[in-house]
């Protein structure tokens, strides 16, 4: 069986992951971070953040929590951001509120 015989469209060309890229490029850029700056807070190549950032590549979830955490923004509010099609308030942090580092 060849692999685009599974039925399964390639989903990182897909709209929904289009706007989860325009939502993590608003996100770094809300945080005024470049893209290197934000893969030297991550520990990855400048690459990594341009990757998935352009749609080439995707993220999990760990490393979702991992991005949202170093640009100071909640994950949840991200995604719900996400989920309602970029509806809502700024993705950050409350001021105060507990960060990993």
């Amino acid at each position: 069986m060849t692999s685009g015989t599974r039925g399964i469209g390639k989903s990182v060309h897909s709209s929904d992951q289009a706007a989860f890229c325009e939502l993590m490029i608003g996100a770094r850029k809300a945080a005024g971070l470049t893209q290197h700056a934000l893969a030297r807070r991550l520990k990855k190549p400048q690459s990594f953040v341009a990757k998935y950032e352009g749609g080439e590549r995707r993220v999990d979830v760990v490393e979702f929590i991992a991005i949202a955490r170093a640009l100071g923004a909640d994950p949840v509010k991200l995604m719900t951001m996400l989920l309602s099609g970029g509806k809502g308030k700024s993705p950050r942090a409350k001021p105060g509120a507990k960060r990993d580092t």
